[in-house]
């Protein structure tokens, strides 16, 4: 018995390395940088990380420059530069949850007319196309580019790929999929798939909503917090003695900790009072 476990393991050792001279491995390709991503939520096809990261060092260097040139104190000059080279990010985010609500209000309604469409005759790609036409004003571009690459491909598929890289948003990505196999599978139960898509969209638009105005207040209370102290001190800058004791070490450690202290609360802050954002499917 112990002659043959030994056996076996020699056995299973000797195929593991065989299959692992053998093998080649898999090499996963990098996906699209958080930064990248959260431009693709914005909607800003024009726009890449490297604008962005130029935009934040631009302005953190303006900022230090009148900040010091105000205060005239090294270390809250810092302190103001860290927080101008946040707001480009601060917008981009803005902007993605802006425009997050709007296409999340539209697709209902779009996928309404869909099914309105598909019940009066028309085609699935037709009823898309028509889209660019008569849908939404929020999805109607996105809608026009899928109609131009639908008559130059005549690939529904190919076309609604093209659809997601446009709209590049969680809500359009469940919406893609939904019709992509309500094109494959075709048949009387079209029409039914688009109405409870359309019933899901609209449920899950107001939940959302109503949970987003109720937790606003704690996002813009954290906001308030935490530029009142900082427009005070910026204020006092003004004032010699001001300067003076807060261009000494001690001062200088004051500023630091208390900098710490305003981030890890504001961030604590909005995680609380913000909703996790949806994550895309077809990425």
């Amino acid at each position: 018995m112990i002659g043959a476990l030994l056996g076996l393991a020699i056995g299973a050792g000797v195929l593991l390395v065989i299959l692992g001279m053998t093998t080649s491995p898999r090499v996963q390709e990098p996906g699209p940088s958080r930064l990248q991503r959260l431009i693709d939520r914005a909607g800003l096809d024009r726009v890449g990380p490297s604008g962005v990261i130029a935009a934040c060092i631009g302005l953190a260097l303006v900022t230090v420059l009148l900040t010091l040139a105000i205060s005239g104190v090294v270390m809250v000059a810092a302190l103001a530069g860290l927080v101008a080279a946040y707001l480009p990010i601060s917008v981009l985010k803005r902007r993605a949850r802006g425009r997050g609500r709007a296409l999340r209000a539209a697709w209902p309604d779009a996928v309404d007319m869909l099914g309105s469409a598909v019940r009066a005759g028309m085609s699935l790609p037709e009823a898309v196309n028509d889209l660019g036409v008569r849908g939404p004003e929020a999805l109607r571009p996105a809608f026009l580019t899928f109609g131009g690459d639908y008559r130059a491909s005549g690939s529904f598929a190919t076309s609604l790929d093209t659809l997601k890289d446009t709209v590049r948003d969680p809500v359009a990505d469940r919406v893609i999929v939904a019709l992509g196999i309500a094109r494959d599978v075709g048949g009387s139960d079209l029409g039914r798939v688009l109405a409870t898509l359309s019933d899901f969209l609209r449920q899950d638009a107001r939940a959302r909503g109503e949970i987003e105005a109720r937790q606003s207040w704690t996002v813009n209370a954290a906001r308030v917090a935490v530029a009142a102290p900082w427009i005070t001190l910026l204020l006092l800058c003004t004032r010699p003695e001001t300067v003076a004791a807060y261009s000494t070490m001690t001062g200088a450690l004051i500023l630091v900790g208390s900098a710490l202290l305003s981030v890890v609360a504001y961030r604590v802050m909005t995680t609380i009072g913000r909703l996790p954002d949806d994550p895309r499917v077809l990425a």
